[in-house]
């Protein structure tokens, strides 16, 4: 009995001592993410703004406007690999679509275009529904920006066109 009172003690003290620091943690990266966006004084003729972080493979969404972003949403993405790189720069959300590849033996769902064939869009399902590449947080793709299929949908569903999307 008192073993399993110590047992319960520590692992409420675990549980409230991570979610301390994920909450510091995810304060953090808005804190540094807006204090980036704000400063480089990106501006968006929607009340969205994207920002990708190559390095730390991930998608920074922000509401506002210019000097007054704060970050609402952040994913883990994978980007293209070095030989097929994803494009750096400034662009805009283009057209929208429910899913592509069906040609190519997989499928991809909601993707949103921000240059040319450069598309934001979900891993890689096989053509049965199960996944065929669900890996995140790498520099495998062709150029395009990989998300876990319910991020790729609140971008599409969410992010309107000529969102301005900033890539380094």
């Amino acid at each position: 009995m008192i073993l399993n009172t110590i047992k319960n003690i520590y692992r409420i003290t675990k549980l409230n001592a991570t979610v301390l620091s994920d909450s510091i943690l995810v304060n953090s990266l808005a804190i540094y993410g807006e204090s980036f966006v704000n400063n480089t004084e990106l501006s968006s003729i929607t009340p969205y703004l994207i920002w990708v972080d190559t390095k730390s493979f991930k998608v920074n969404i922000f509401s506002g406007k210019k000097s007054n972003w704060k970050l609402i949403k952040s994913y883990s993405c994978s980007i293209g690999k070095p030989s097929t790189p994803t494009p750096k720069g400034t662009f805009y959300i283009g057209i929208k679509g429910y899913s592509f590849g069906y040609a190519h033996g997989y499928v991809c769902y909601y993707y949103s275009q921000f240059k040319d064939e450069y598309l934001f869009h979900s891993i890689l399902y096989n053509l049965d529904g199960t996944i065929k590449d669900g890996r995140l947080g790498m520099q495998i793709s062709n150029g395009c920006i990989r998300l876990a299929k319910i991020n790729a949908k609140w971008i599409h569903d969410n992010i309107p066109v000529k969102t301005t999307v900033f890539i380094n």
